[in-house]
């Protein structure tokens, strides 16, 4: 007989006997390696109370937890969501590793862009991890949780084979692939739990063993001749009225029949098992089904046995695998999770953070040193904006996005500004978005941020809605610093809020300046808010240091919450106190200790302040006013050309055909012509005497001119008269080239830049002067020569680039041929100018305003117009306008 072995590929029926594994009793509980190996600290767990006390307290001011709840709607297993909920996701220990979570992150997006709208099937995986210990601790395993293990085994293998899936026509997936990758899926524990157990029934099959198949057939030829018999036996009741109808039924687990207490002689040598409430029926075992009875207890106790036989061997087999269970399992969450990572960042429209690995001081091209550790654009806290996204029709606002502009020589950041300004807010942001790029999440910022890899993040942040009030005291304050620069390395990044506050200003200053001078050259940034202003003063005499302020709107009394790198900000604490109704005697006698305290500084602050102010706004009128007259200028000439180009390109349209019908037409007639010409001139040629040769070419070259004058418009039949040297005058008729041949006035003559001048009807355009043509001049006093060739010359070039002028489309812009892309970002314009060319005719210009500035949307247009396979050629507008390109559409 064979026994339930691993190694089989095709389970075969147990042998019960032949086949007791003994369970292993070492119990082992799930907890993935991840987690344990990373923390959610910041990051590093060291033996010292203090510093666990101080990372502990990081997290809870930066309120990582919250932010870790934001994946929760996005986890589809179980696991995950216990993960998310208790903050126990994965943050990498190294730049490595945290490179790993973020391309785990963008292979997730992808793989969603590629299977679309087909499910993964992540949410049919159990955890299995209470299974594996109760199979591990010896307990046996019931058929439910024997199938769970079997559906969560099939559902990670059939997300494996979609992933391999994915990466087969997307290789972006790959790094999903290589989660799995190595994992035993027991394939054979599979096969051999669905070949002993229906898991649609919650039964145990009869090929589980061959002895069960046996006492299961047993069992059921002694039930039919128990049923057989007890049939019998009713029925006969009933015929000799002792019953009112045939009734057989089960009293502690033996099978019976009814009869009447009145009537229990027709059972001789019967047992009564039970009698009815009402003492009438009493329930009789007839002494020919004892043995039965006894039979089918036998038989039911076997089967039973049998059957916990069978699951003792299965619950052997998932403990034998309580590794690679436990390990794919693992897997399985890191899988998740970074499928919830990718959906966050859908969720809240981030993008990809490039981490550097350390804080560069190298100089950039032009040796200024001026290059960003930090460069983020648009950051916005993800806490505030998660609640605005999960609430868009409560009403609230999405929180103002900030710059981050380190510089790679600096080290320490001293940010300044007034109460309620959003100094707080920048340090939590910071520290926030720090974490997040450590632990594979997207960021919510704009372009492509760029940050160090920080080995801790230590915050001392005295926000009294985040902190014990206990730890908002001087002392406390000043204990949490000391711990931070206790723990801090060299890849760390340190936030301090308000430094060495609480008391007197000038021990403070010179206590935050010594702390400051100590960190300088120990973390790898540091970040402080200060209302000090003398500390501002440490950037003049060491670059180390970097100044950032708090903008404050001077007319409205409100922060602006945005952040001014390289100024200095004041707190405007008597503005503020003023703004929200603070009493106006205690208001005035600070103003007047202000004086005292400051007043030569005062009085030379204000009075530079307010000289700045009026020669800012003396340019700002003057600006708005030749701006005003500009926008007045380019409305009227909007207006004139709208008016003049009103359904310009249909009736263009209508008269090419028209032109090119016509050209066909007199072509057609033509070559009849100079047909029935050939054969008339074949003809006379063959019975033409010899002296009449040269009479008759001469005859049928004329009509051949004759011809030729018919078809060929008078202007482009050319003597060859060069117009390199032609000046045209002011006021003179001229033919327009760059207008399609058409009639012009010449407004001015040609100037230094060789470009003229001239009016069509009620544009005016400066064109270069060789595109300006003289009108053709009168023929016919010419004298006629006999020699055809010499009668009339056709100039071919000239003729050529006529027909090429002719053919091509009227350059006159209007606001239908129009692009404008200037204030654009560089996607954008980019995607608006193929939606554009894409939207073009055949044969159509398009006029792309893209001006002038630093000239970076301008290289893009250019680029992106010498690459495309719809533009035939471009060019700009004209030589005085290089804020505008044409582009000629094939």
């Amino acid at each position: 007989m064979n026994t339930l072995s691993p190694h089989l590929l095709i389970p075969t029926a147990i042998n019960i006997r032949t086949s007791r594994a003994a369970l292993p009793s070492p119990p082992c509980s799930f907890s993935p390696s991840f987690l344990r190996a990373a923390s959610p600290s910041v990051l590093c767990i060291t033996s010292s109370e203090d510093a666990q006390s101080i990372e502990n307290q990081t997290l809870e001011v930066l309120e990582w937890r919250a932010l870790c709840n934001q994946l929760s709607p996005f986890a589809s297993t179980s696991m995950g969501l216990s993960a998310t909920k208790t903050a126990d996701i994965p943050v990498g220990n190294s730049l490595e590793e945290s490179r790993n979570l973020l391309d785990e992150t963008a292979a997730a997006l992808a793989a969603m862009e590629v299977m679309e709208s087909r499910r993964l099937g992540l949410s049919e995986i159990l955890d299995l991890s209470d299974i594996v210990e109760r199979a591990t601790a010896g307990q046996y395993l019931t058929v439910r949780e024997l199938c769970a293990v079997r559906s969560t085994l099939m559902a990670a293998s059939s997300v494996f084979e979609k992933l391999q899936r994915a990466a087969n026509s997307d290789k972006r997936v790959t790094p999903l692939v290589d989660i799995l990758e190595g994992c035993d899926f027991k394939n054979t524990l599979v096969q051999k739990i669905g070949f002993c157990i229906d898991c649609n029934m919650s039964t145990i099959l009869d090929r589980a063993s061959e002895d069960l198949e046996i006492i299961r057939s047993e069992r059921k030829r002694n039930m039919e001749t128990l049923d057989s018999l007890l049939k019998e036996v009713s029925i006969r009741i009933f015929q000799a009225g002792g019953i009112d109808k045939p009734l057989i039924t089960q009293r502690r687990s033996r099978m019976c029949v009814a009869v009447r207490a009145t009537h229990k002689s027709l059972l001789p040598g019967g047992v009564v098992l039970s009698v009815s409430s009402s003492r009438v029926t009493c329930f009789m075992e007839p002494k020919e089904a004892v043995e039965l009875n006894n039979m089918e207890v036998r038989h039911a106790n076997s089967e039973k046995a049998e059957e916990m036989a069978i699951l003792s061997i299965l619950t052997s087999e998932v403990s034998t695998g309580q590794r690679g269970i436990l390990h794919l399992l693992n897997k399985i969450l890191e899988l998740d999770i970074a499928f919830a990572r990718a959906s966050h960042a859908k969720w809240m429209n981030g993008v990809y953070p490039k981490l550097t690995s350390e804080h560069s001081n190298t100089l950039n091209l032009n040796g200024d040193c001026k290059s960003l550790a930090l460069d983020i654009d648009s950051a916005q806290h993800p806490l505030l904006l998660g609640s605005v996204l999960g609430n868009l029709n409560g009403g609230n606002t999405f929180p103002v996005p900030i710059d981050i502009k380190v510089e790679s020589r600096s080290k320490v950041v001293i940010i300044s500004g007034p109460n309620t300004g959003g100094k707080t807010a920048l340090l939590k942001t910071l520290g926030l978005i720090s974490l997040m790029s450590k632990s594979g999440m997207y960021l919510p910022a704009k372009n492509c941020p760029r940050l160090p890899w920080f080995d801790l993040i230590l915050a001392d942040i005295g926000d009294p809605q985040s902190l014990e009030q206990s730890l908002s005291t001087f002392s406390g304050h000043i204990s949490r610093i000391r711990q931070i620069l206790d723990i801090a390395s060299e890849n760390s990044l340190v936030l301090l809020d308000e430094i060495c506050s609480g008391t007197d200003p000038s021990e403070g200053v010179a206590l935050a300046t010594g702390i400051l001078q100590y960190i300088k050259n120990r973390v790898n940034v540091a970040v402080v808010s200060t209302h000090y202003g003398d500390l501002n003063s440490l950037k003049d005499n060491e670059t180390q240091f970097q100044n950032a302020a708090m903008e404050f709107s001077m007319e409205t009394l409100q922060p602006t919450f945005r952040v001014l790198w390289g100024s200095t900000g004041e707190s405007n604490a008597l503005r503020v106190a003023k703004s929200i109704g603070f009493n106006g005697r205690i208001l005035e006698h600070a103003h007047k200790w202000t004086e005292k305290l400051m007043p030569e500084k005062e009085v030379e602050r204000k009075g530079s302040l307010f000289q700045s102010l009026i020669e800012e706004r003396n340019t700002l009128n003057l600006q708005a006013t030749k701006t005003a007259a500009f926008h007045r200028d380019v409305m009227n000439l909007y207006h004139e050309l709208e008016h003049e180009s009103h359904d310009l390109e249909k009736r263009e349209k209508a008269l090419l055909k028209k032109v090119s019908q016509k050209v066909q037409e007199d072509l057609n007639s033509a070559k009849s012509k100079m047909q029935k010409l050939v054969a008339e001139f074949e003809s006379q040629l063959e019975i033409a005497q010899a002296d009449q040769y040269n009479s008759l070419i001469l005859k049928t070259e004329e009509a051949v001119a004759e011809i030729i004058k018919a078809c060929c418009p008078n202007d482009l039949v050319s003597t060859g008269e060069p117009y390199s040297d032609y000046m045209p005058q002011a006021g003179e008729k001229v033919l327009v080239t760059g207008l399609g041949g058409k009639l012009g006035t010449v407004v001015e003559e040609p100037g230094d830049d060789d470009t003229v001048l001239v009016q069509h009807g009620k544009i005016r355009v400066r064109i270069k002067r060789k595109d300006v043509k003289p009108l053709p001049r009168n023929r016919t006093s010419e004298t006629p020569n006999r020699s055809l060739r010499s009668k009339r010359q056709i100039n071919m070039k000239e003729l050529g680039s006529v027909l090429q002028m002719q053919s091509e489309p009227v350059r006159i812009q209007t606001s239908k041929n129009t692009l404008d892309l200037r204030g654009m970002r560089a996607e954008e314009a980019i995607h608006q100018l193929d939606m554009a060319i894409s939207g073009r005719d055949s044969g159509s210009i398009l006029f792309i305003v893209h001006g002038m500035g630093a000239g970076v949307i301008k290289e893009l247009v250019l680029g992106r117009l010498s690459k495309h396979t719809r533009v035939s050629r471009y060019e700009q507008a004209n030589p005085m306008n290089h804020g505008c390109t044409v582009a000629y559409i094939k």
